[in-house]
């Protein structure tokens, strides 16, 4: 009896110094260890263009939780390349994570379609073959631009070629002409290095200097699915051109292009931030509209914010903040423009079009607030604002100065409505293209843009 006592009584002591030692393993281990283990999902899958991915994206996510109160914040490296995670804490001390997959703008919009990922990074406009199934894809709600890029073109750093136009480098990149000697360099063959397949920066390639001139990319091109691989690959080669977004210039060299009838432009912030760079595009972030998630709104909201511009622009894209630039005066300017020129500053912003239609564009509609802002901040509300209006040519150069100044008169009723009085809204028809009037080109011409005294 009593050794039946004693060992219920040992039982019971054993199961007691199990829950003792459970309970101090419990409260010695970090908290962070058990919320993990509760976290399995993470707060977003961001997956797409390698241009946002590389750092851009994981910047944004990191400004956005900090913002959120987040802490201990850290990039991990994932399971393939090109592949991260950000993991953060919360003031509960709860262990969240943000997925970031970046193989090209196209892997982004099958990852909405399947459901893997919440957002798609892409350096391009999404194409009416990925809409399909994911709704109106386009429209405000879905479609976020977020930055503006250059697509250089770079070489070594010892070429002394300085420009070219958008045609000799279709004619150059499909091995049409194949030795610097007939670009006017030295003799040499010409060694081509181009993103791959899935990248939004070939798409965007392809799409303003490839098809636009009725070429394909020759099939001696090495492909890259980094843009920092590519240019540090040109960088070393003194024979060699490709093509990168601006953050990825790096120690390669970046040439002036000029399209149709516009002057060869560098990769400038305002060239590009006006987007009369003809390598110029934007940067996007989409989401279905069919599915709101907290989450997705916080990085999108976050990232149009002033804060986030800034860290746009600290990784070294072009931010969307409304700047005035002093535009010398030239003599192929018309005399309007001089003036301009002379007399008052260019805002660093040019409102355009969605295509085929008269409405400002998404772009647009974020960029209405922007400048407002800065009007009202500058005091520039009363007087102080030109609008001026451009457009392709037509048969007839009174009607193509009409439908630029008609475009300019958009603007002005939008912006009047939130109180701006205008010294001035002018029309200057197809002078002055930063782009071929083909049907891209058209689209870039048609611009208005902002003049402030």
């Amino acid at each position: 009896m009593s050794r039946v006592l004693l060992d219920n009584e040992s039982d019971t002591w054993s199961r007691a110094c199990s829950l003792i030692l459970l309970g101090f393993i419990c409260y010695a281990l970090p908290w962070s260890v058990f919320a993990a283990q509760q976290t399995e999902a993470p707060l977003l899958r961001i997956q797409g263009s390698n241009t946002i991915g590389a750092k851009l994206g994981p910047a944004l996510v990191k400004g956005m939780l900090e913002a959120q109160g987040y802490s201990a914040i850290s990039l991990q490296p994932g399971s393939v390349e090109n592949e991260q995670k950000i993991v953060a804490t919360s003031d509960k001390g709860q262990a969240v994570t943000v997925d970031l997959a970046a193989h090209g703008s196209s892997t982004g919009f099958v990852g909405l379609r399947d459901g893997s990922a919440d957002i798609a990074a892409a350096s391009r406009p999404i194409k009416d073959a990925e809409v399909a199934n994911l709704g109106d894809m386009k429209s405000h709600d879905a479609e976020q631009v977020i930055a503006i890029d250059g697509l250089a073109i770079i070489l070594h750093p010892s070429n002394p070629i300085s420009s070219l136009r958008t045609d000799q480098l279709a004619q150059v990149f499909s091995g049409e002409i194949s030795n610097w000697e007939q670009l006017g360099g030295p003799p040499g063959e010409i060694h081509l290095y181009a993103r791959d397949d899935n990248s939004g920066t070939y798409d965007t390639f392809k799409e303003l200097v490839l098809s636009a001139n009725g070429k394909s990319l020759a099939a001696s091109a090495r492909r890259f699915e980094s843009n920092d691989k590519l240019s540090d690959t040109v960088s070393s080669d003194p024979q060699g051109i490709g093509f990168t977004g601006l953050p990825s210039i790096r120690q390669a060299k970046a040439l002036a292009i000029a399209s149709g009838e516009s002057q060869p432009m560098l990769p400038t912030r305002t060239a590009i931030a006006t987007e009369d760079y003809p390598l110029s595009r934007r940067l996007y972030l989409y989401n279905s509209p069919n599915q709101s998630k907290p989450w997705v709104n916080a990085l999108v909201n976050f990232a149009h914010s002033p804060r986030g511009q800034a860290i746009v622009a600290q990784n070294g894209f072009i931010s969307q903040t409304v700047s005035a630039v002093k535009v010398s005066p030239t003599n192929d300017m018309p005399d309007a423009y001089q003036q301009l020129s002379t007399d008052a500053q260019r805002l660093s912003v040019n409102f355009r079009f969605a295509e085929g239609s008269a409405d400002l564009d998404n772009k647009a509609l974020r960029d209405l607030n922007r400048v407002m802002d800065y009007l009202t901040v500058h005091d520039k509300l009363h007087q102080k604002v030109v609008l001026a209006g451009f457009g392709d040519p037509k048969s007839d150069p009174a009607r193509a100065e009409l439908l630029s100044k008609l475009r300019a008169m958009a603007v002005r009723r939008e912006l009047a409505r939130q109180g701006v009085i205008f010294k001035d809204i002018i029309g200057l028809g197809d002078v002055l293209p930063v782009a071929a009037n083909d049907s891209e080109g058209r689209i870039k011409n048609r611009r208005v843009e902002v003049w402030v005294y």
